[in-house]
């Protein structure tokens, strides 16, 4: 009888932590958490909420500005108005060196990969970005 009472209990004691935590998960998944409507939709919604906020920061609305003035004027024109950009919006001028590289990188793919071509609009715009970012295609 010891030896049955001992063996029921080593069974027990393994089984019942894992029955205790299955049924603690199977718990825990059932409950809704977020309310009656919204199974999928807080993640579906923290997704695009989190898209759009990256679409939308502010040196990549000005990056998408200055690359479509550079395809419509000149690289100059464009590096003009990332140095008024820079003065009218200070907390930009830790971009400035990213866009003034997309913008040498720009200027070498619209003059269809002429490193001197583009090399000629080069300005002293945030460090001599911009060069930096036309050598970097030739």
């Amino acid at each position: 009888m010891n030896q049955v009472a001992r063996r029921l209990g080593k069974t027990f004691a393994l089984v019942l932590p894992v029955v205790l935590v299955l049924s603690g998960t199977l718990a825990v998944t059932r409950v809704s958490w977020a309310g009656p409507d919204s199974d999928g939709k807080v993640l579906a919604a923290s997704a695009t909420s989190r898209d759009q906020a990256a679409a939308k920061a502010p040196q990549e609305v000005l990056r998408a500005r200055l690359l479509d003035e550079l395809q419509r004027k000149d690289p100059g024109a464009a590096l003009t108005d990332l140095q008024v950009a820079m003065a009218q919006q200070p907390s930009l001028a830790r971009y400035c060196v990213s866009l003034a590289r997309s913008l040498g990188r720009a200027a070498v793919a619209k003059y269809d990969g002429s490193v001197r071509r583009a090399q000629a609009w080069s300005r002293p715009v945030c460090d001599t970005a911009f060069a930096t970012g036309v050598a970097a295609m030739g």
